[in-house]
């Protein structure tokens, strides 16, 4: 069977080649009627026309392919924003890239030999810095995810609404009654975790009581971590915020280790929501990110940028889901 042109669906919505390719090429709009383009869109369906994406692309000098360097895949959170960002690419023709980090955080090596002739531009968590330098890409577009919108050449930079989920938290367990509290801090040197620390410094002082510990994000670093931290029944809080669900999960399993429930005597909260929040038992208070979002976002973004078009955006806002890990604040001894 004959693959189907863009002259068949020209023929088949009656109108040119030259609006079939507007068309189907997202160009359209100022230029053809919505009925038009509803037309060749129609045809090019029922015909099953693909367009030839490699002839296109070397026509306009672009491989329409976009590099998503994220931290190495052991957190579903950057999966979901890869989901999102692929969905998003799709639609317009684009190809994503998912280059994970081969350290976890910090700089990525470079996946092509010449990434300039591979790529079209480049998303890039900040834990996952440092793409362009590892690439040699200068001169690539860059949008930066959950990273300071101060810093860096970033052509634009997409954002949750991080220190909102934070007072979300912490207001939650002040309605509660807790007024010592212990934030289990990532051990990671980036703006967004940088974020979460002064966010609660600047909401729990001078009302409450704030002690910091800090834990590689794995489940048996932050146990240990929280653990000895919890150790003292004399200094022990009675409230743990975590930065992410990991260190949560963590916090939760030093708590049974050292005879305490939760959330009787202990509130455990979390950032992320992800599936570990509702493995767990109790199922974990956290504040949930909407990661699709940030990667639908972010691929958004870097067209507007391809485009020639500023970038301008509110923060993601993100949510408070209360769950069972928190409870009110335990009477203390007589």
């Amino acid at each position: 069977m004959t693959r189907p042109t863009s002259r068949d669906v020209a023929t088949a919505a009656g109108v040119s080649q030259a609006t079939v390719s507007l068309v189907l090429g997202d160009k359209w709009r100022g230029r053809v009627s919505e009925r038009t383009a509803g037309l060749v869109r129609e045809a090019a369906s029922a015909l099953g026309y693909r367009p030839n994406l490699a002839a296109r692309n070397l026509r306009l000098g672009s491989t329409r392919t976009a590099l998503l360097v994220v931290p190495a895949l052991t957190n579903e959170f950057f999966a979901r924003v890869y989901t999102g960002a692929a969905r998003v690419a799709a639609a317009h023709g684009f190809g994503v890239v998912l280059y994970p980090s081969p350290d976890g955080t910090g700089p990525a090596r470079d996946p092509f030999a010449s990434a300039r002739a591979a790529l079209d531009g480049v998303i890039a968590s900040s834990m996952a810095a440092g793409a362009l330098d590892a690439i040699g890409g200068d001169d690539l577009p860059l949008v930066m995810l959950d990273s300071d919108p101060a810093a860096g050449r970033a052509a634009a930079h997409v954002n949750l609404a991080m220190a909102d989920g934070v007072r979300q938290a912490a207001e939650h367990l002040l309605d509660l009654g807790h007024r010592r509290f212990l934030h289990l801090a990532a051990d990671v040197d980036t703006w967004t975790f940088h974020i979460r620390a002064r966010a609660l410094a600047g909401l729990l002082a001078p009302a409450a009581e704030l002690r910091t510990v800090r834990a590689a994000l794995t489940v048996d670093a932050a146990r240990t971590a929280a653990e000895a931290a919890l150790a003292d029944p004399g200094s022990r809080p009675t409230a743990v915020l975590c930065d992410d669900d990991v260190l949560a999960a963590g916090a939760c399993k030093a708590a049974r280790r050292l005879g305490l429930r939760v959330p009787e005597d202990l509130s455990v909260t979390g950032i992320d929501d992800l599936g570990l929040a509702t493995a767990v038992e109790p199922e974990l208070t956290t504040v949930r990110l909407p990661a699709e979002q940030v990667g639908e976002q972010g691929m958004n973004a870097l067209l507007a940028v391809l485009e020639g078009t500023a970038w301008t955006a509110p923060d993601i806002p993100v949510e408070l889901v209360v769950r069972d890990s928190t409870g009110p604040a335990p009477t203390p001894a007589p």
